[in-house]
């Protein structure tokens, strides 16, 4: 049986209806049961025998296999579950409860929703390409794995937010893996405009507190004029830091890009939140003031180091208050995927006019689940169609997740039948030149 023949198996129809079935499944970061459970529900009608992988009931990943004859390499195709915005974040969006954000549709040719560009669109393709191999009887040597995960978005533990409900990355890919879906390689179907993405950097996520040692002023006794940084008002001495946190952030990114075969890391740095008094209490100034930061680190960088640079900002400004590191996930370039790569630019050639392309800064610049496989020794890489306005748009060509479907077919019988050799090493990706580079490039800038 020749691969062509497998690819004529691929219903386009058939794509897009699970893509839309699965993007109209609403699974913010949290609740991806739902989706977890439509995607279980497809493998086993379409012949699989999916299993959960749970260490919170009700948020489970879900894989099935396509077992190979032995001597082929071993190949895990995944993609999330959940999707970027609650409905009840209202503090974080304008309009939480916009259609794009909780369910899809299509529109002339394009494919409508943010959880088919982030991730079910791609995930659809290769559960869809899966399902024409294993209908085709294509015979493959290495196991194929597909995998559907769940928290690959942050949603991290902090403050009074605790529990398993708070929980991201360490209840997905890295519990799955842990648990037995493993291989030798990893396809992170991630928005790429079917670029080659192999690094990606980690994460650090900082809670900086501002405190004031004046009395908590009531309202009429409050004493003016005084600067931003000595006011007795928490508020308004954080927004002393923060203008001095925009001017480091900026000149951060710049210290710290890193040119990679896979494209340039710009690691950036945000206050994402912000919290100080009451709004039901507003008669005196608060003496207390948080703000939080993602900051993106360059894989081998300790984020200890950071934390200096953000206590040297309060010192910087004069303000007192403490910097906390809440999370730390490092960040990982690929090692030892140079069979997997190959595979994708041979098979990207027969679907695609040109080439790969090298993708832009901040596709390389954010944390993927690629991190939690290369973290455990199975070297991943990111190969997916991407909206051309995220952001904004949130939608991809049909045409677009059709090809991707044709190519992971194309990819896992390739890979899968490539020759494994008889002892295969993990764990050989590690990151120490990089962090040997940043070190002495810092020193070398004093």
């Amino acid at each position: 049986m020749h691969p062509d023949d497998v690819v004529a198996r691929i219903d386009p129809q058939e794509v897009v209806d699970l893509a839309l079935l699965l993007g109209s499944t609403d699974s913010p970061t949290g609740s991806e049961g739902p989706a977890g459970q439509a995607v279980f529900d497809w493998l086993a009608q379409n012949g699989f025998a999916p299993r959960r992988y749970a260490l919170v009931e009700e948020r489970f990943n879900v894989a099935a296999w396509l077992p190979g004859t032995g001597g082929g390499y071993s190949l895990v195709f995944n993609a999330h579950l959940d999707t970027t915005l609650r409905p009840d974040a209202v503090w974080s969006a304008k309009d939480p409860n916009d259609p794009l954000y909780h369910s899809a549709w299509v529109d002339g040719d394009q494919i409508y929703g943010d959880g088919v560009v982030n991730d079910k669109g791609p995930m659809a393709a290769f559960l869809v390409a899966a399902k024409a191999i294993r209908d085709a009887g294509f015979p493959l040597r290495g196991d194929l794995v597909v995998s559907a995960v769940a928290g690959e978005i942050s949603r991290e533990p902090i403050d009074e937010w605790q529990g398993p409900a708070y929980l991201s990355k360490d209840l997905g890919v890295r519990f799955m893996a842990t648990h037995g879906v493993v291989g030798d390689f990893a396809l992170v179907a991630e928005g790429t405009g079917f670029g080659i993405v192999g690094i990606e950097p980690g994460k650090a996520h900082f809670k900086v507190t501002v405190v004031t040692d004046t009395p908590r002023y009531y309202t009429p006794y409050l004493p003016r004029p005084t600067g931003l940084a000595d006011s007795p008002n928490a508020i308004v001495r954080t927004s002393a830091v923060i203008a001095a946190f925009e001017r480091w952030a900026y000149e951060y990114q710049q210290r710290h890009a890193y040119e990679s075969e896979y494209g340039r890391i710009v690691p950036k740095a945000s206050i994402n939140a912000i919290r100080s008094g009451y709004p039901f209490n507003l008669t005196s100034a608060p003496q207390v003031s948080a703000f939080y930061v993602d900051t993106r680190i360059l894989p081998g960088v300790n984020p200890l180091d950071l934390r200096e640079e953000l206590r040297g900002l309060l010192r910087e400004v004069g303000v007192e208050g403490t910097v906390e590191l809440f999370l730390y996930r490092p960040g990982y370039e690929v090692r030892g995927a140079e069979p997997l790569v190959e595979a994708i630019r041979r098979q990207h050639a027969l679907v695609f006019p040109a080439p790969p392309q090298i993708v832009a800064e901040p596709v390389t610049s954010m944390w993927r689940d690629t991190n939690a496989f290369n973290e455990l020794g199975i070297p991943a890489i990111s190969y997916a169609p991407r909206s051309a306005s995220h952001a904004s748009r949130k939608s991809f060509a049909v045409a677009d997740l059709v090809d991707a479907a044709r190519v992971y077919a194309r990819i896992a019988m390739d890979v899968c039948n490539l020759e494994r050799p008889a002892w295969t090493p993990l764990g050989a990706h590690l990151n120490r030149d990089i962090a040997a580079g940043v070190a002495e490039r810092n020193r070398s800038r004093g």
